[in-house]
């Protein structure tokens, strides 16, 4: 397997065999890494309210594969992920953007060069850098890019697990879906250190609703919630209890529950609760407001005029 994945090789001048620097990356421990590439690293930074430190970090200093893993559950932690539907199936257009980041800064970094990978998640936007040998300087223009391999073993074996698309391909659904993420067609700047600024949605003061510049908080506009919240509405158009409810999200704290994703239904009209005056009482249900119906209503035709 490491042969034919161009991870073994033998030197055509000594006649030695051995693991390739591309394997190392790609599968080695981290003492193996550690002293082929002493200064490898991704630093992954959440800075909105430490603008002086980080609010969150983690220090990934382990091959590609694990590497790539961190970055996506990092990515999954710090930002929301919006409704969306491209034509009949909801898609997560987060994950498919940061797929194409995470394999980017990996995949097409300079491995000799010292510089630290970092990407950092700021108020409103993310911004990621890695060493490069840059093929040209300045933005590039997705429209006349030309793709070019940095590290093609590398890309190639990231392919084949299914991490990464063609060449060009990622870039192109990054461009597609970076505007219905964060209101904004993303950035790539090409230079010695290659970077990437992606426009990301807020979550609001309760931690669970994302807030693009087109939306706001008024019922009839553009009003984007998780995907989870929709589903709690579609379930809602029965009376529902919460434990059903926190069913669909996975959730197993009541308050937090509440707190984080129901209170933003509530506090938008969008559902109401079927004993009001006795908010904890066990009997409590939930049911869909005529303004929830709408939003739903409002939902179903944009899916019908594909947007």
């Amino acid at each position: 397997m490491l042969k034919s994945a161009q991870l073994h090789q033998t030197d055509p001048e000594t006649g030695k065999s051995g693991i390739t620097l591309a394997g190392i990356m790609l599968l080695g421990n981290d003492q193996l890494i550690l002293s082929a590439v002493p200064h490898h690293r991704t630093d992954l930074i959440l800075r909105k309210v430490n603008l002086d430190r980080y609010d969150d970090r983690d220090l990934v200093r382990t091959n590609l594969i694990e590497s790539y893993d961190r970055i996506i559950a990092f990515v999954q932690k710090h930002l929301p992920d919006p409704f969306f539907l491209e034509g009949m199936e909801r898609i997560s257009i987060r994950d498919a953007i940061f797929r194409e980041v995470a394999s980017n800064i990996l995949i097409h970094r300079e491995f000799t060069n010292a510089f630290p990978a970092k990407l950092i998640i700021e108020r409103g936007q993310v911004r990621t850098e890695n060493s490069n040998k840059p093929h040209g300087f300045g933005a590039l223009d997705p429209v006349n890019f030309t793709p070019f391999p940095k590290n093609p073993v590398i890309g190639a074996f990231f392919r084949e697990i299914h991490r990464a698309d063609e060449l060009g391909s990622g870039m192109r659904k990054m461009m597609r879906y970076g505007k219905a993420y964060g209101g904004a067609d993303p950035e790539m700047i090409e230079g010695d250190v290659f970077r990437i600024v992606v426009k990301a949605p807020e979550f609001s003061t309760t931690g669970e609703r994302a807030v693009t510049p087109e939306v706001t908080p008024h019922i009839g506009t553009k009003l984007a919630l998780s995907r989870h919240q929709v589903e709690i509405l579609r379930k809602c158009s029965e009376d529902t209890a919460i434990l059903d409810l926190m069913a669909i999200t996975g959730r197993s704290d009541r308050t937090k529950f509440r707190h984080q994703v129901l209170n933003i239904l509530l506090e938008e009209g969008l559902i109401e609760m079927t004993i009001p005056d006795k908010p904890r009482s066990s009997k409590q249900k939930y049911r869909l407001t005529n303004a929830g119906k709408r939003f739903l209503e409002q939902q179903i035709k944009e899916v019908g005029r594909g947007k």
